[in-house]
Formats: structure tokens, C-alpha cells, sequence
């Protein structure tokens, strides 16, 4: 199975999309903290590396104070009319109803309201992850699974310092891999059982003979955890279909397709993880 489709990484930062987004957008370009934000958001509303590259290429540095919706969107309308795919399937992000005819000039406009509208300074001067996700929560198309995927994100930037312990929003995904891991009992608590998870990670490994010293020592974090039950539920789609999760769910989307390109291992400096 694991030959025939494609499962993410146990860390989230591992991911070829993540180090992408590590390496390629956050830290290369301008550091200041709109920038920054300009840079992350617009790539993850793709979540694509090959639309990145395309902006970058059409119209050099991307920068929030370059930015015009006429150039973004003239890019990647030209791309949509060639036919090639702006978005990963990784998961969906639902265009906000905006005035725009196209699902991604409304996500541009959606990025203009967030830049013009305050959200880099609320989300820098959230003094917890918590507060961070309700400033973007509150955005139009953002409902909970996003916003919380977005703050991990941004929270890969240096200036941003929230613990990946603090906070936690289980996706469809996780839920339902909590579902097909102890039924129905856990349903409305899904946090309390990733917290769980992650709080008590060494005492099971412990106990199940596993030698695990986590990511060059950093322990799974609640983002991690809640992104293993996503996967567990994957697996036991196939594996186990007797096993019923919450959304019904029966396949998995996204075949394996090997890459030849070796995936990178560098993450957020303030992690201390870097050679």
C-alpha cells in the first residue's frame, strides 16, 4: 500500500510541500514580517510549488509592495487558459464569494483584504497560537481546519514564537482517524486525545519496544499527532474499510508518484535542528 499511495511525512515540517515552503518561501526573500506573511499566505492558498515558481519567474521577486491584482492574476489566468493546474489536491481551500468570476481571483482578492485590513500586525501582536488562528479565522473561506493549518505556517517565520504544544485543531481527517482508532467514545474530544498523544508519546514507545528519538530530538508536536491520525484514517481506508469514520470516506485521492529530487531537511532555525 504504501508503494501504491502517497502519505505525508510523521513531522509536518518533513513534507516536501513544508520544506518547500521553508526553505524556497519564508526564508528567501525579504524578512520583514509583511512580506513574510504576503509570501506564505499566497503560497499555501495554492499549496503548489510549480504556481510558485510560476509567479516568481513571470514577475520576479514576489513582494507585497509590488503586488497588483491585474499582474497576479494575468499570470495565473494565462496558466488556467493553458491548462495547467494552479492548486494542489492535497485539500481544498474554498474560494470566498468576492465579486471575481475565477476561484483564484478571489483568493487573490481574499489576500488583498487580509494585507489591507491588518492581519499581519493582529497575528504578530497575538500573544498566543489561539489568538493568532481567530484573527485569520475570521476571514472570509477560512473556517477552522485552515486557519489553524495557516497559523502553523506562519509560525514557521521567525517572528513568530508559539509553541506547536499549545493548540491544536483536528481536521476531517484526523477525526476520522480517531474514530477508526477508539469509536465513537471520542467523538467532541479529538483534542483532548492528540494532547494526549503528544503528552504521552515516550511512556507508549516505551512500552512497545520502539525507539523513536523523534525529529534530531524534537518530540512529535500536537501538529504532528494530528496529522498521524489523518493518516492513519488513509491507511484504514484501504486496509481496514470495514472500519467506518465519520465523513464516509472510502479511497485514497493521491497515488505515490517517486520524485528523482532527494526532499530537503532544513527547518526554522529557532528549532535549534540545523547542522
Amino acid at each position: 500500500m504504501l508503494a501504491r499511495h502517497r502519505f505525508t511525512n510523521c513531522y509536518r515540517a518533513a513534507d516536501r510541500v513544508s520544506q518547500a515552503l521553508i526553505t524556497d518561501v519564508i526564508y528567501q526573500g525579504p524578512q520583514d514580517w509583511e512580506d513574510v506573511f504576503f509570501r506564505t499566505l499566497l503560497f499555501k492558498i495554492f499549496n503548489k510549488e510549480s504556481t510558485w515558481r510560476l509567479l516568481n519567474r513571470e514577475l520576479g521577486e514576489v513582494r507585497w509592495d509590488s503586488y497588483t491584482f491585474d499582474a497576479y492574476d494575468r499570470v495565473l489566468s494565462a496558466a488556467f487558459t493553458r491548462g495547467e493546474r494552479l492548486y494542489s489536491a492535497a485539500y481544498i481551500v474554498p474560494p470566498p464569494q468576492l465579486g471575481e468570476g475565477r476561484k483564484h481571483r478571489n483568493h487573490l482578492r481574499l489576500l488583498e483584504m487580509m494585507m489591507t485590513s491588518g492581519a499581519p500586525e493582529r497575528v504578530a501582536g497575538s500573544s498566543t497560537m489561539r489568538e493568532a488562528y481567530e484573527v485569520l479565522l475570521g476571514y472570509p473561506a477560512l473556517g477552522p481546519f485552515l486557519a489553524y493549518q495557516f497559523t502553523i505556517d506562519l509560525n514557521y517565520a521567525p517572528q513568530l514564537t508559539f509553541s506547536e504544544m499549545d493548540f491544536v485543531v483536528p481536521g476531517p481527517g484526523a477525526r476520522d482517524g480517531i474514530r477508526k482508532c477508539f469509536g465513537p467514545a471520542a467523538d467532541g474530544i479529538e483534542a483532548e486525545v492528540i494532547h494526549y498523544m503528544a503528552a504521552s508519546q515516550d511512556e507508549h514507545f516505551a512500552r512497545l519496544g520502539l525507539s523513536f528519538n523523534g525529529l534530531r530530538g524534537r518530540p512529535l508536536q500536537l501538529i504532528d499527532c494530528q496529522n498521524l491520525f489523518c493518516e492513519v484514517d488513509k491507511y484504514a481506508r484501504v486496509a481496514h474499510p470495514d472500519i467506518a469514520g465519520i465523513s464516509g470516506r472510502s479511497r485514497i485521492k493521491q497515488a505515490y508518484r517517486q520524485e528523482a529530487a532527494p526532499v530537503r531537511a532544513w527547518f526554522p532555525p529557532k528549532w535549534g535542528l540545523n547542522a
